[in-house]
């Protein structure tokens, strides 16, 4: 089977010129083929979404490299969520859609997600938020892996990312996707900061307002954003569905055969609307308290 080839084009937001791509759909007429937006984890350029592009071939996916990460020049100033959500807003002005998008952000990604679509709620139909958390109100990784996390140099260093590998992802490396065609190392400053726009953030106070159907997907064994925080993210979001993967952080591709029905399923799927701040679930009796974690994990 041919692979599906994305159109790259570089597209000013605001004050910075952001690499992007596009892989078109093979059935745009499709009531059910709306576009996908995707904001991607900490470090990782866009070519490393290509398996899931190929995987959900029926739907254009929009995908964009961060500031300093892939071929997106570094900002020049740090920025916000909030400033990431609007220069996605732009690019998806840019590139001409101007209607409704489903959005799915893993990890980092995940974070910046769910700022888009509270932000920019109009433009969003469905969520899907894989392996992340509520930012700084979290319930912290393995702090050996978050450590290793925080430097870029497991994407510059192939053997340094198999060495810890487990460590990190929670997968042995015979689960570990070959990366090493589509891996671009980014900048230290672009890498710092993605760090730093999560420092202080959380969207704790927005999540009972958002009002999109939302699939949360999380990781039995993830060792840097536990499971237990995709449980708090469910709990949170109106009607959202959990789904608990086997797996570790990289379940998107490592279990990509568990996974990618599940997105197929919940994107095609028809649904009643819900109303603005849909009635929550009954909690449970006891809710665990959530601890801070200054660290947003990737």
């Amino acid at each position: 089977m041919t692979e599906r080839q994305p159109r790259f084009r570089d597209v000013r937001a605001g004050s910075n010129i952001l690499r992007t791509a596009v892989w078109h759909g093979e059935d745009k007429n499709k009531a059910t083929a709306r576009p996908l937006l995707f904001f991607n984890g900490i470090g990782a350029n866009i070519e490393l979404i290509a398996p899931l592009a190929e995987a959900l071939t029926d739907r254009d996916i929009i995908a964009f490299d961060a500031p300093g990460v892939g071929g997106s020049a570094a900002a020049g100033i740090p920025y916000r969520p909030w400033n990431l959500a609007r220069m996605a807003a732009a690019i998806l002005d840019e590139l001409g859609y101007h209607g409704e998008v489903d959005v799915m952000g893993v990890s980092w990604g995940g974070a910046m997600a769910q700022q888009f679509a509270f932000q920019f709620g109009s433009r969003v139909h469905r969520l899907i938020l894989c392996a992340t958390s509520a930012g700084m109100l979290m319930v912290p990784g393995n702090p050996k892996a978050l450590m290793k996390l925080a430097h870029p140099r497991r994407y510059m260093d192939p053997a340094y990312l198999m060495k810890h590998f487990e460590m990190l992802y929670g997968d042995d490396t015979a689960g570990a996707p070959d990366h090493s065609s589509r891996l671009r190392a980014p900048t230290i400053r672009g890498y710092f900061y993605q760090l730093l726009a999560g420092i202080g953030w959380t969207s704790v106070p927005f999540l009972p307002f958002i009002k999109q159907p939302t699939l949360v997907l999380a990781g039995d064994n993830d060792q840097i954003v536990p499971l237990i925080n995709g449980r708090f993210l469910a709990q949170l979001i109106p009607g959202a569905r959990l789904e608990i993967v086997s797996g570790g952080h990289l379940f998107l591709v490592s279990r990509a055969s568990e996974v990618i029905p599940l997105i197929r399923d919940f994107l095609d799927e028809e649904l009643e609307p819900r109303p603005f701040a849909a009635k929550r679930r009954r909690p449970a009796a006891k809710t665990p308290a959530v601890p801070f974690a200054v660290k947003m994990a990737d």
